[in-house]
This record gives structure tokens, C-alpha cells and sequence, in this order.
């Protein structure tokens, strides 16, 4: 056998072996009541409430919302055209004070691309410009020596640079090495699995349309590293980090076979864990569902830069309304704890059964000695302050519950039960 047939028979003897992620099927029950979560959600169609990957996430998977989608789209389409793009008047300057972040305009831009549309014209080439703008400031706040952090997170600075590509908008080489560089000088295994699988999907998206050429080597060991960081992350009962960050790592995971890393069974033990935690009911939030109905449907964000829009996909109906929530419901004493004041505070508040700890803190500022304040993320709203403290640079209000047990879920979504104390802890990062 000649060199070049030892070469072909030694590439076809790897690719052979290479393995691909496969999760187990998923009961068609759960997924549509997966997708029936989010029901209620589309029709909020108010200005915080508005959220893109709600949208990526239904395009992206086995079922659809019917009219609802077209409905929803087009309240997008107002809203970040409106607040991005006209003019601020006094009419609408109220609905527009707080612009959209990084994150929402990339998620946006996911959203119009799930659509089948490419950006363009005057109003998308400034939707371009303004996204492109967001990344030069980050780049220039991590700093040409890397030491410095970007303004809002590497994971939204990812999603940036994944939304333009699937656009088939270049991005600078000095701006996707940022990326690059942390992900492969990241020897502390600080950044998150979330992060980390973000940065793959916009490195995975990058080598399949050929940008970035000069950097295209340590763009595809970039990509090796991602996934051998995320299978390093699997935790004994299968989570790639935790069981809200799954989703978005078995997304990366699936957009490519490899070889020699134990891919299979990682993901087969990931999507067996998924499964029960989902029977369970875990997954409440937007973006964690909008994330996971894609993986169910063999699908990931990098398939939206050739999206099929004409799949067939199943329509979904709102669930009947469960009547026994008509009696009346029980109550419960959670105790509310924040240490990182002076005078500490604790007070136990009586809500019903089932409530979320933003209706612990609802109910707490409303019998008074108690203060906060939330901001609208891609994940929910977040705290930003506590009793009038407000978090400085690199800080952050950490829920436990206590003593020392951190929430995996925000404020929106999590449940306490009776007799449990929640603490708020100013922590630094």
C-alpha cells in the first residue's frame, strides 16, 4: 500500500471511530410540556418581558406557537427597532430608558435568523454597527494584555460573535482572539461551563463559515479544548456543571463528532439525568427551556446559520388549567436573612406554597424594614440591591440557601419550601 492509501485508510480508520452525542428520546408528553411553558410567556409582550430566545428556541425545535410566533417576532421587531434604532421621543422615551444589552441585541439578531432573514439594509447595518460597537468596548475594557474583564461576561461576549457569524458578518481577528485567549489560558477552570460552551458554538460556527482564516488553527484547538473542558465538567450524576447549564453544553457537544473523549456515554449518562430532572419539573426558566428544545430536537444554535424554516413542526396548545389550585392554598414561613449589612437583617414571611423567592421578597418589602432592586437579564431579573446597597464592580448578591448551600436558580425562579432560610450574601468575584 502506497503512502497516500496508508494516509486514507489511517483518516478513514479515525473517522470511524469518532463518536457523536446522542441523548436518549425524550418522552413526547414532557417536551410538549416543555413547550406549553413558554405559552404564557409569549403573551407578555411588554418591555421587560420580551425575550428573544423564547423565539430561537421554539424555531429551533419540534413544536410551534402558530400565530403567536408571528405575533411575538413582531413585538421584537418594534421594540429593539424602537430602542435601538429611532430616536427617542417623549412618548417612548419612558419604554426606552434602559437600552437592550449585548446579550439581547445577539439573542435579536439569533431570533431574525431563526426567521430564515439576514440582516440588512440601513436598519440592520446599524443593528450590525451597534452590536460590532458593544464588542470594541468590551475588547478594549479586557485590554490588549488580557488582565482586565469585560464590562458584562464572556458568555454574552460570545453569543455576540456567534450572532454576527450566523449573519455571515465578519468579525475583527483582534476581537474573536480575546475570546480565544481565555478560553486557552483558562488554567483555574474558572469560567463557566455556560461560557465556555458559548464560546464553542461562536468558534464551531467561525470554522464552518470560513472566517477568520489567520486564526483558524486556534480556532479548531480552541474548539478541542471547549469540549474537553465541558466533559472534564461532568459531574457524578451526569451534569455538564449543573443541571441548568446541560443544555447549552450538550448544544456544542452535539454540533460534532469526536474521537478518544468517552463522548457517547458522557452524553448519553447527561441526557438520562436531564430526563428525570425534567419529570421533576425543574426547568421553569425561559432561556434554560429555550436552550433545551432545541437539544431534543437534534438541533443547536449553529444550525441557524443554514435554518430550515419550512420543517414541519408540531402546534402547541395551551394546557388546561389545573382546578385544584382553586382551593386555598397553604401557607408557608420562609425566613429572609442579609448578613452583609449593618444591622443584619432577618425577618420569617408567610407566603403561600409554591411561591418564588421574588414573592418572598415582594411580600418582605411590603411589611416594611426591607428594600430591593432588580435588573432584566437574558436569565430573569437579577438583584442589584439590598436594603439600599447597591453591588459595586465585580460584585454581586449571592442566593443561598442557608448556611452555605448556593441557589443554582434566580430570584424569578426559585421555589423555597416551608421552614427554609434564604440568605443574601454581597460576595465579590
Amino acid at each position: 500500500m502506497g503512502s497516500l492509501g496508508a494516509f486514507l485508510f489511517l483518516l478513514g480508520a479515525l473517522e470511524a471511530v469518532a463518536e457523536i452525542c446522542v441523548t436518549p428520546r425524550m418522552d413526547s408528553q414532557l417536551v410538549v410540556k416543555l413547550g406549553q411553558s413558554l405559552l404564557p410567556r409569549m403573551d407578555q409582550l411588554s418591555r421587560e418581558n420580551l425575550n428573544p430566545s423564547i423565539y430561537v428556541g421554539l424555531r429551533l425545535s419540534s413544536l410551534q406557537a402558530g400565530t403567536k410566533e408571528d405575533l411575538y417576532l413582531h413585538s421584537l421587531k418594534l421594540d429593539y427597532q424602537r430602542c435601538l434604532l429611532g430616536p427617542a421621543t417623549s412618548d417612548d422615551a419612558g419604554d426606552c430608558q434602559t437600552k437592550p444589552s449585548m446579550g439581547q441585541l445577539a439573542l435579536y439578531m439569533l431570533a431574525l435568523r431563526a426567521n430564515c432573514e439576514f440582516i440588512g439594509g440601513h436598519k440592520g447595518d446599524r443593528l450590525v454597527s451597534q452590536l460590532k460597537w458593544f464588542l470594541e468596548e468590551e475588547k478594549r475594557a479586557i485590554g490588549h494584555n488580557h488582565k482586565g474583564h469585560p464590562h458584562t461576561s464572556y458568555y454574552q461576549y460570545g453569543l455576540s460573535i456567534l450572532a454576527l457569524c450566523v449573519h455571515q458578518k465578519l468579525v475583527h481577528d483582534s476581537v474573536v482572539g480575546k475570546l480565544l485567549y481565555a478560553v486557552e489560558h483558562d488554567h483555574q477552570d474558572h469560567l463557566s461551563v455556560d461560557m465556555v460552551a458559548m464560546a464553542g458554538l461562536a468558534f464551531t460556527c467561525l470554522e464552518r463559515s470560513y472566517f477568520n482564516s489567520d486564526l483558524r488553527q486556534r480556532i479548531t484547538t480552541a474548539l478541542g479544548t471547549v469540549r474537553e473542558k465541558i466533559l472534564r465538567a461532568q459531574t457524578p450524576e451526569g451534569y455538564f456543571g449543573n443541571v441548568y447549564s446541560t443544555p447549552l453544553a450538550l448544544q456544542l457537544l452535539t454540533s460534532s463528532p469526536m474521537s478518544g473523549l468517552g463522548l457517547g456515554a458522557a452524553c448519553l449518562k447527561a441526557g438520562t439525568a436531564l430526563l428525570a430532572i425534567v419529570q421533576d419539573g425543574a426547568f421553569q426558566n425561559a432561556l434554560t427551556i429555550s436552550q433545551l428544545l432545541p437539544v431534543l430536537n437534534h438541533k443547536t444554535y449553529v444550525d441557524l446559520i443554514f435554518p430550515d424554516c419550512q420543517a414541519p413542526r408540531a402546534l402547541l396548545v395551551r394546557a388546561p388549567e389545573d382546578l385544584s389550585s382553586s382551593h386555598t392554598p397553604e401557607v408557608i414561613s420562609v425566613t429572609l436573612k442579609v448578613p452583609s449589612i449593618l444591622p443584619p437583617y432577618t425577618r420569617a414571611v408567610s407566603v403561600s406554597a409554591g411561591s418564588s423567592l421574588e414573592d418572598v421578597l415582594k411580600k418582605a418589602q411590603e411589611l416594611g424594614g426591607f428594600t430591593y432592586g432588580t435588573q432584566a437579564s437574558l436569565s430573569g431579573p437579577f438583584l442589584t440591591s439590598v436594603m439600599g446597597k447597591l453591588t459595586g464592580d465585580r460584585e454581586f448578591w449571592q442566593l443561598l440557601q442557608a448556611p452555605d448551600t448556593p441557589l443554582l436558580q434566580g430570584i424569578a425562579d426559585y421555589r423555597p419550601q416551608d421552614g427554609e432560610t434564604i440568605e443574601l450574601r454581597l460576595v465579590s468575584w
